[in-house]
C-alpha cells in the first residue's frame, strides 16, 4: 500500500496517559492522527487509578487531622464523614479531567473513536462498529488490568476499579495483595473506619522498596489497627444470604467480611487486540515486547506504557509516548527513554517515596557503600501526641561519594522526593547535600543534615 493511501499517519489504540501524549505530540508534528478508546478517555490513571485514588487519600488524611487539631487548640464539633459525598465529588472531578483530555486531543485535530479497535491486518484497524481504517503506524497504549487469581468465588471480589464506586464504606474489608495498591487502599479504608485485613501470599509487603521502609510501614500499619495475614492463599469466597462474604484462607478458620478486594498486581491489556495475527511478539505475562524505542517485532507497530510491562507508572508512559512521537514524527534524531533511576511513591499512611538503589541492591552491585539514616518524630506528631516516626535513608557509593539511592517514609515524603530525585539523577554527591543550607524547621532538612 502506498504511503498516501493510508487513512491516518498514526492510529493509537488506547487513550490513557501514554496514548494521549503520543497522539497529541504526533499531531503537533504534523501527523494525521486518530485514536480509539473503548471505555473513557484518560485511561487508568485519570479514570480509575492514581488521580481518584489520591483524592481518596486526601480525604482519608482528614480523619487524623481532625483528631490532631484538638492538640493545636481547635475544637471541632459534630464531625462526621459522608462517603457518598466524597465518592461523588471525586467522580465529578474525574469527569472534568476526562473532558480536558478530550479537549486537548480535539484542539490538536486528533480524531477520537469511542469504541474498541482491533488490528485485523497489515496496517489495518477494525472498529467495533465494523468500520475498517488504515494507518502507516499503529501505537498500542491499552495499559493494564487488575489481575484476579483463580479460586472459588473470585467473582464475588472487587478490584481497585470497583472500589471507587462502592455505595458505602465496608465495615470489614479483606484486601489481597502486598503491593502499593493493597497498602494504599488499606490506609484509605482504615481511616474511613473499616476494619482492614491484608492477606498476602508471601511475608513481604512492597517488594522492591528498601527493607527498613517496608518494616516501618508494617509497624505503623499494625499500630493503626490494620491486620496482616502472611503466607496465605484463598481457598474460597462464598456469598451468604445476608450479602456478606465467607472467606477461607489457607491456615485460617473461615472468616466473614463485607468486601473482599483483590489487589494482586496488574496484567498487560493485550487480549483481543489482534496482535498475534500480524506477528507482534508477546511475553510470558502477555506484555508486548518492544525495543528501546518502543518498537514491537512488527516494524510499523509500537507500544508504550503498562501494556509493555516495563515500568508501570503513569509518568513513564507519558515519557515513552513523547519519545515515540518525537522519534517517529519529529524532525530530530530518534531517542529512547532512560528507565533507570525512576522515582516512585506509595501513598500509604504515612507515604513512602524512593529513588535509586535500595541498601541491599547497592551492597550487591557496588560492594562498598555508606548508609546515612535519620529516624525522627515529625514536629506535628510531637504536638499531636503521636508516636509515629519518619525514616530517611541515603545510600552512597563509597568509591566516589555519589548518592545512589534515597528512601523516605513520613508525611509529605513524595513531595520532598521529587526534588531529591533530581539530585540523585544528576549524580550529586553526599558532599553536595552537606554543602546545602537547611530550611529550618522542616522534615526535608534531614536530607542535608544526615551524618
Amino acid at each position: 500500500m502506498a504511503e498516501q493511501d493510508y487513512d491516518y499517519d498514526l492510529f493509537t489504540i488506547g487513550i490513557g496517559s501514554g496514548g494521549v501524549r503520543a497522539s497529541r505530540i504526533a499531531a503537533a508534528h504534523g501527523a494525521k492522527v486518530a485514536a480509539a478508546e473503548e471505555y473513557r478517555v484518560g485511561g487508568t490513571c485519570v479514570i480509575r487509578g492514581c488521580v481518584p485514588k489520591k483524592m481518596l487519600v486526601y480525604g482519608a488524611h482528614f480523619a487524623e487531622d481532625l483528631e490532631d487539631a484538638t492538640h493545636f487548640g481547635w475544637t471541632v464539633e459534630g464531625k462526621s464523614f459522608d462517603w457518598v459525598k466524597l465518592r461523588d465529588h471525586v467522580q465529578s472531578d474525574v469527569t472534568r479531567l476526562e473532558g480536558l483530555y478530550g479537549e486537548t486531543l480535539s484542539n490538536h485535530d486528533v480524531t477520537v473513536f469511542k469504541e474498541r479497535a482491533e488490528i485485523t491486518g497489515d496496517h489495518e484497524i477494525t472498529l467495533a462498529c465494523g468500520r475498517v481504517l488504515t494507518a502507516k503506524y499503529i501505537l498500542v497504549a491499552t495499559g493494564a488490568t487488575p489481575h484476579k487469581p483463580e479460586f472459588e468465588g473470585n467473582e464475588h471480589c472487587i478490584t481497585s476499579n470497583e472500589a471507587f464506586h462502592l455505595d458505602e464504606v465496608p465495615r470489614r474489608i479483606l484486601i489481597a495483595g502486598g503491593g502499593y495498591i493493597a497498602n494504599e487502599f488499606a490506609g484509605i479504608f482504615n481511616e474511613f473506619g473499616s476494619k482492614v485485613t491484608i492477606a498476602n501470599r508471601s511475608d513481604v509487603i512492597l517488594r522492591g522498596y528498601d527493607a527498613a521502609l517496608r518494616d516501618r510501614l508494617l509497624q505503623i500499619s499494625l499500630t493503626k489497627g490494620i491486620e496482616f495475614c502472611f503466607n496465605v492463599d484463598f481457598e474460597y469466597v462464598r456469598k451468604q444470604d445476608d450479602g456478606t462474604l465467607l472467606v477461607k484462607m489457607t491456615g485460617h478458620d473461615e472468616r466473614v467480611f463485607d468486601q473482599v478486594m483483590i489487589a494482586t498486581g496488574r496484567v498487560p491489556n493485550t487480549d483481543g487486540l489482534g496482535l498475534e495475527k500480524v506477528g507482534v511478539e508477546l511475553g510470558e505475562n502477555g506484555e508486548i515486547k518492544v525495543d528501546a524505542f518502543s518498537k514491537t517485532t512488527v516494524d510499523y507497530i509500537y507500544a508504550v506504557g503498562d501494556v509493555t510491562d516495563r515500568v508501570q507508572l503513569t509518568p513513564v508512559a507519558i515519557r515513552e509516548g513523547q519519545a515515540f512521537a518525537d522519534s517517529v514524527f519529529g524532525p530530530g534524531e530518534p531517542y529512547a527513554v532512560d528507565h533507570s533511576c525512576i522515582p516512585s511513591a506509595v501513598f500509604s499512611h504515612p507515604p513512602i517515596a524512593a529513588v535509586g538503589m535500595t541498601e541491599g541492591e547497592a551492597r550487591n552491585r557496588l560492594g562498598n557503600i555508606r548508609v546515612y539514616q535519620s529516624d525522627f518524630r515529625p514536629m506535628k506528631n510531637v504536638v499531636a501526641g503521636r508516636s509515629e516516626r519518619g525514616l530517611y535513608k541515603m545510600i552512597v557509593d563509597a568509591a566516589n561519594d555519589r548518592i545512589v539511592g534515597v528512601h523516605m517514609i513520613g508525611p509529605e515524603s513524595p513531595e520532598i522526593m521529587q526534588a531529591a530525585a533530581v539530585a540523585v539523577k544528576a549524580g550529586l554527591t553526599k558532599a553536595d547535600f552537606d554543602a546545602t543550607t537547611a530550611i529550618h524547621p522542616t522534615m526535608a532538612e534531614e536530607l542535608v543534615l544526615l551524618k
